[in-house]
């Protein structure tokens, strides 16, 4: 809104007091002529005469040619010859409010028992606008919305700007590629700085996509956990993989970016979305790190993609049945009447509250909500299709249908839960994921080996635990191990049995004493400031060199992974990162490995991604963007969230200056 108002008042702004506007030059061969505008005043002074009243409201339309019609000059509304001059007037006052004061005044000599005599007064100055603030606004409207620069050649886009102000001049899209490529490029030597200052291991993440012109696309993503123990990310780039789009072509690309942003030597893991292309890749980048001992790396399958695929076969044997309660909800959002009597009857039946409209998506949560209604709305759904002919009596359910969704709903209601916890938990460790996956392992082993479970739900559990159990496979090795233990609410006693092998814990301790324990600390002594405290305050000097030297001879750096493990397990609902951060002194150099490794991911990506009805507005971006915009759109707006400032060459682009700009602007006006 404030846009709109900066468009139709007009703006004339100081460009020094937001950023030096040389900042957007013309960029050759491109000029658009910034400085050409000029400013529109309207001077009209036309003679003053007179005329009766009546006959004011008649100068002010004009007769058609069949003499049938009046036409208002203004509008072009249209009045039959015999529409009394009192209508005329009314039509006047209330479409054109000031009418009187833009044209001549006109008089009557003829006697009459009033004059009115018009004064003309001038057309409000309209205010130049500055076209590079206006164009910076609407470039970051592009990126935001992750819309083509040519979005803006859009003739009803142009002709609404050119509507609001006649004078408005928008960078043609050529423009607008340069601008934001410039911007890319200046955003991306700021990520790359703030890398540099990134004191621990890093760990990235994969995506692969195509889009709508079949290209097939990668999103490299990289993660850290900074000295204040917060949880940070950035995405490095956005790469095209060029045909045949094999894993030696991701691994090229992927170490082409890694070693852009100089992080090549410090990368601890990669997560990839199980694809054998990728898994591929990751397997030579593991082989090229350890052939040059730059440190640890591992590979880890995405526990969201395995997951999905687990859901995906635990649902093909109700997809008919969930199509049919789809069909019924999509008619339900469609229709007010439909979604109000159905929220009655689930009221009048106590089948729960139902918020309008219901995720009817084909993911994991809409999937689930389908079952969801046929089993605790289920007579409301039947009461509402019977009444409505529209709908039809194919969306009813038959018994053996009703039968499977409610063993299906039970028998899915954990992944359900699970699912749930991974979304909405602020940091989804290694450990609390597989911590959750192996209690739903179980859960599918139990319903496979039961005798009570019908054949076609042990058929789908024997599928479920096939990939459960590759994935089990896939990610039990040493580093995932010693990821999963550092997290305080697992450690060793909630660690999956299928990951607790006997030897890892002497082959984690081993790897914290070569890596971590040499490390500096010199203000080690800080650990002891708890029973320093106990003692009273303040100690005699001897004895305080009394007490670092028993420290030294009888406690080893072995003992801090010892006395962290020998402690029971955090809560489930503990804040992992701030455990750590105000656990870091009783184990200084413990801390610094829990530091690296906690920055291993679960998933390739964020879980709603894949689970919620999210994912989809994402996807279609992503598959309609064309490919000149795709790199430099999606790049700038993740950087942008994830709390980098737009610039351009280096200098910051203070939007939230220039906003403030134009509200004032529109007050001024106001």
């Amino acid at each position: 809104m404030i846009l709109f108002h900066l468009l139709f008042v007009g703006v004339d702004m100081e460009p020094k007091s937001v950023m030096d506007m040389a900042l957007i030059p013309n960029i050759d061969p491109i000029d658009i002529g910034l400085s050409s505008l000029e400013k529109g005043n309207v001077l009209l002074t036309p003679k003053l005469r007179k005329k009766t009243m009546t006959s004011v409201y008649l100068k002010f339309f004009e007769t058609a040619p069949d003499g049938k019609s009046r036409r208002c000059k203004f509008c072009g509304q249209s009045y039959s010859i015999a529409t009394a001059t009192g209508n005329l007037g009314r039509h006047l006052s209330n479409r054109h409010p000031g009418y009187d004061k833009s044209g001549d005044a006109v008089t009557n000599p003829a006697p009459q028992p009033s004059i009115v005599v018009k004064k003309f007064q001038s057309q409000p100055k309209t205010m130049q606008v500055d076209l590079d603030h206006l164009n910076c606004l609407l470039m970051k409207w592009l990126i935001l919305a992750s819309l083509p620069p040519s979005t803006l050649e859009e003739k009803w886009l142009a002709n609404a700007f050119r509507f609001l102000n006649p004078s408005i001049q928008l960078w043609p899209h050529e423009k607008f590629q340069v601008v934001i490529r410039e911007v890319f490029r200046s955003m991306r030597e700021d990520v790359r700085a703030t890398l540099q200052q990134v004191s621990s291991k890093v760990s990235i993440t994969l995506d692969f996509w195509t889009s709508h012109e079949q290209i097939f696309y990668m999103s490299i993503t990289c993660q850290w956990i900074d000295e204040n123990w917060s949880f940070q990310s950035a995405l490095l780039d956005i790469c095209h993989i060029a045909c045949p789009c094999g894993g030696a072509e991701i691994y090229h690309t992927l170490v082409k970016v890694l070693k852009m942003y100089s992080i090549e030597n410090r990368v601890i893991s990669c997560t990839h979305d199980n694809s054998p292309n990728a898994v591929h890749a990751c397997h030579t980048l593991k082989k090229d790190m350890d052939s040059q001992k730059v440190g640890p790396f591992c590979y880890v399958p995405c526990a969201a993609h395995t997951l999905n695929s687990i859901i995906n076969d635990g649902l093909r044997t109700t997809k008919s049945v969930i199509s049919k309660i789809r069909e019924f909800v999509l008619e339900m959002n469609a229709s007010l009447e439909i979604s109000e009597d159905f929220v009655q009857f689930t009221t009048a039946y106590e089948e729960g509250s139902w918020n309008i409209p219901i995720d009817a998506s084909a993911r994991w949560s809409g999937n689930y909500q389908m079952l969801d209604i046929a089993c605790k709305a289920v007579k409301s759904m039947e009461t509402v299709i019977r009444k409505y002919e529209t709908l039809g009596c194919r969306m009813l359910l038959n018994s053996a249908e009703k039968n499977a969704v409610n063993i299906m709903h039970t028998y899915l209601h954990p992944f359900y839960k699970t699912t749930n916890e991974i979304c909405t938990n602020k940091v989804p460790t290694v450990g609390l994921v597989l911590f959750f996956i192996d209690h739903i392992s179980e859960m599918i082993a139990a319903c496979r080996d039961s005798c009570h479970s019908p054949d076609w739900l042990k058929n789908a559990a024997v599928d479920m635990a096939t990939k459960a159990q590759n994935y089990n496979e896939q990610v039990c090795n040493i580093f995932t191990y010693m990821t999963a233990i550092l997290d305080p609410r697992i450690k060793v006693e909630l660690i999956p049995e299928s990951l607790n092998l006997e030897n890892y814990l002497e082959e984690a301790r081993t790897h914290f004493m070569r890596i971590y324990s040499t490390s500096d600390f010199p203000s080690i002594t800080s650990v002891y400031c708890a029973q320093e405290l106990e003692d009273g305050g303040s100690v005699s000097f001897a004895e305080e060199i009394a007490r670092k030297k028993r420290r030294v001879s009888t406690s080893s750096v072995t003992d801090e992974l010892t006395q962290y493990l020998s402690e029971p397990p955090a809560p489930i609902t503990t804040d992992v990162l701030e455990w750590w951060k105000v656990n870091s002194t009783r184990y200084p150099r413990l801390s610094v490995m829990a530091r690296d490794f906690l920055a291993v991911q679960a998933t390739s990506v964020a879980p709603e991604e894949l689970f919620c009805s999210k994912g989809d507005e994402i996807d279609r971006q992503r598959f309609s963007m064309l490919h000149q915009s795709t790199q430099a759109l999606l790049c700038i707006k993740s950087w942008t969230q994830g709390g980098f400032k737009l610039q351009y060459k280096s200098t910051e682009i203070d939007y939230e200056r220039l906003m403030e700009l134009a509200a004032a602007a529109a007050a001024d006006n106001i």
